[in-house]
Order: structure tokens, then sequence, then C-alpha cells
């Protein structure tokens, strides 16, 4: 059928490629838009459309640069109002892709403009539905966060879904293939499947929203409780792609400016400026800047970028190994932080060079703990539900800046999540404001389980 899925780990975020007879259309690109032109080129395509699910608030879209680039004009569904010129399709409305058709289907829910695009053959037989944020696989998008009218709640959008669902979906043929928005990862559902692409068919078996027997009282029931807040980055995406951006080009630019040590410290003095260090939770933990955050690349680095820093415009500086630059001004742009300053040149190399101070974490191995510590575990309440140490309190990372303020500063503080990576980041954050007594659990969850089972509780 002509379909290529760009998965993206680091966001979960799918987007396609469509492709009939020389033309082609992509939906939901991400905003680095070089990978889709070099793909079109070889493929020697021509981008006849870029289609848009809905305004996207977990990173920041290509729409607007492939648009300009590539001379293709962007689609979104019936609702839809950004500050730039756009098609905005009426539900039914037809495009042509080749021998190809997309069918525009309005489903509101996630947002009022959210629309799924049904996907026709030569011979107009519904082959594929691009779902966006409206159905992923074993979910469906959450209904708190879309930019609605002061008199419209989650409630009423969640109730519009079960309509979408219902009415637009279910009724299609059970052999349609489903290519959702996100897979399993994203903060834009609850509980999505690790697959990236199914059948109607099954999810009509597995996923609780296309259950028959659902009452609309019970789906909206269902579909609201347990939400947890919205990382606040959020909003500030969605004012990105509703209102425009800066060309990633630029931001990349702008972002690769080398700072020597002395430099790099007094611009790290600005108000609001954070040190973000991008390297390993190894590297990081023997020897940092103080109060830098550690946020790794070898994790779901962007998602916790935005969920923690929070404000897109933070005057950030890096600490990253040269190499992996650009790749990380990238992942920081996908998610709006383009108020990129520079980075460390030569690295910690040069900053101990420059007899700069260093901060470092203590750690701990798992048989080394003993019962009655004061353990913070920063994994999610499902997780910690499922087994967790003795006397543990759980403080989720994404609520961990939110507590601080209740914390005892005077007690030591053990810190672990599953593996150790958030507990890493918890780390630099609990130092960053002033905590001294802060030590990781080499390991974490999956260490103590191995190493000192003793000290676990059993599931709840």
């Amino acid at each position: 059928m002509g379909v290529t899925q760009m998965y993206t780990k680091c966001l979960a975020q799918g987007a396609y490629l469509i492709e009939s007879q020389g033309e082609a259309a992509i939906i939901d690109p991400l905003r680095e838009t070089q990978p889709y032109l070099d793909l079109i080129q070889q493929k020697n395509l021509k981008l006849k459309y870029i289609f848009e699910t809905h305004f996207h608030a977990d990173f920041v879209s290509g729409h607007l640069t492939l648009s300009q680039k590539a001379k293709a004009p962007i689609v979104y569904g019936p609702q839809a109002n950004p500050a730039f010129d756009v098609i905005i399709a009426k539900d039914g409305d037809i495009f042509q892709i080749g021998d190809l058709s997309i069918k525009v289907l309005h489903t509101p829910g996630h947002t009022l403009e959210s629309s799924t695009y049904l996907l026709l053959d030569e011979n107009h037989k519904e082959k594929a539905i691009f779902t966006g944020d409206t159905l992923f696989l074993g979910d469906v998008g959450r209904p708190d966060l879309a930019q609605k009218a002061a008199n419209t709640t989650q409630e009423d959008l969640a109730a519009m879904l079960f309509d979408s669902l219902r009415e637009k979906i279910m009724p299609l043929p059970n052999d349609l293939m489903v290519y959702p928005g996100h897979g399993a990862g994203s903060a834009c559902g609850k509980n999505m499947m690790d697959e990236t692409q199914d059948t109607l068919g099954n999810q009509k078996k597995v996923n609780y929203a296309l259950n028959v027997t659902l009452t609309k009282d019970e789906f909206v029931k269902e579909l609201t409780q347990g939400l947890l807040p919205p990382p606040a980055y959020f909003p500030l995406n969605v004012a990105l792609n509703k209102n425009g951006y800066q060309d990633v080009d630029l931001v990349l630019q702008n972002a690769q400016k080398p700072l020597e040590a002395d430099e790099f410290y007094a611009q790290s003095k600005m108000e609001n400026a954070v040190v973000l260090d991008v390297r390993t939770k190894d590297e990081f933990v023997q020897s940092h800047i103080p109060n830098a955050v550690f946020i790794g690349l070898d994790g779901t680095f962007a998602p916790w970028v935005g969920s923690l820093l929070v404000d897109t415009n933070t005057p950030i500086l890096l600490v990253v190994n040269e190499p992996q630059l650009e790749e990380t001004v990238l992942r920081l742009a996908r998610v709006g932080f383009d108020n990129v300053l520079g980075y460390l040149k030569g690295g910690m190399n040069a900053w101990t060079a420059h007899s700069m101070e260093l901060q470092k974490i203590p750690s701990v191995e798992p048989n080394e703990l003993s019962e009655g510590l004061n353990m913070i575990d920063v994994r999610g309440i499902g997780e910690y539900k499922l087994g967790h140490v003795k006397g543990a309190t759980n403080i989720a990372l994404a609520e961990l800046p939110n507590k601080f303020s209740h914390m005892d500063r005077s007690k030591q503080i053990y810190l672990h999540c599953a593996t150790g990576y958030r507990s890493v980041i918890a780390a630099s954050l609990l130092q960053r404001n002033g905590f001294k007594k802060v030590i990781n659990v080499l390991g974490g969850y999956e260490g103590i389980f191995e190493n000192a089972p003793h000290l676990l509780s059993k599931a709840n």
C-alpha cells in the first residue's frame, strides 16, 4: 500500500509517508524535516500534502518547515484555526495521492480539531486509518490536553470521543490497519500497547475503548479517572504548532556555539539558566558541574526535558560529548526548547583543566542497604504498586519538584527508580535545590530485587 512508518522511540511517536504513482503525503512529521526530504528525493517522489491529525502537545511538528521546503500545502481537519495558511478540510473530504485516496474523518474528543485519515486503494477499498491521538493501540487519547472553550470540560471531550469512535471508526472493516500517532511511553494516553500497528479487528477485541457493551457514561468515567496532570510544557508546544516557530536549521546554527570553561561558567550564572548534562548517568554520578541538571540522551530524553524544565524559553547550557551535540539540539527542538546558548568546549576535561569546582552523587550498592532508611522511589505509581521497598515513599519523578518544600533537608535521602536513569535525574534536581545528603541506589529496583529482596514489600 506504499505506507512507511517512521517511528521515533524517544517520543514514542509515529509519522507516516504514503506514496503512489510518484506522489506522496506525510502525516504528522517531526520538526527535523531533512529525513523526510531525503526519503522523498531517494524515492523520486513529489510531496503533494502534509496532513496534521491535530495540534500536537508533546512535540513540535515539522509541518511549517516541510511545507516551505517542499512547496506542499498543510491540511488540518475541521475546527482547526492556525495562524498560517492551511487547507481546512471538511468531514468526508477526499485528497488524491496517485492512485490512492485519503478521506478526512473528523473525530473530535482528544482535541476539537482531531481528525483521522482513512486510506483507500485504487478500487476505493478501505485499507488503513491514521488515527493520530484519537485511537491508540490498547487506549485512546486523553481528553484534557485540548485548547478549548472555557465552557468545554474534559468530560465533554470524552463524550465527543465516544461518539467519534462509535460513529466514525468502529463501523470500518476489521482488516483495516491502524497506524496511531503514539505508542507505549507517550504521555498522551494512559496505557498503550508496545506494538506500533495493528488491525482494527484486533483492537475491537483488546481495546477497552472499543468495547461495544461500554456505555457513554462508563467510557467517560474510565477515560477521565486517574489522569495525572499533563506535563507543563504541553500548552507551549500546542502554541508553537498553532502559531508558528523558528526553522530548526537556524536553531541548530545558533545552538552549536563552543564556550570556553570560564565563559560557560559566567553564562551559567544568568538568571534562570540551566546547565543541562546529557552524558550517561555513570559519567554524571562520578563528576559534574555543581547544580547541573542531568537528563541523559540514552533515556527518554525529550519528554523529561519538557516535563522538568517546563518553560521552553529556558536558557540552556549543554554539557555534552561533542559527537552528540547536533542530536542533542535536535531532540531539544522537538519539544520546543530552542534557547540553547552553547556548549562546554572540550567537555568536562576542559572544566577540570581550569580547576573548576566539581560535584558528584554518592552511590550505594543494593546489598549495602538496610531497613528503615529514608528511601524515595521516583518510579510511577503503577510501578510502585507492583512492588516496592518496605517503608519507601513514592514520589514520581515528574512530581518531585512540587514536593521539595515538604521534604526534610536534614535527613539522608536514598533515591531509586527501576534501573537508575530517573533516580540520577532526581538526585541532580535535589542537589540543584540545595539538598546536600542525596544518595543514589545503584541498579535501582531491579538491583534491589536481585541482591536485597528481603527489603521488598509485596505488590499491593
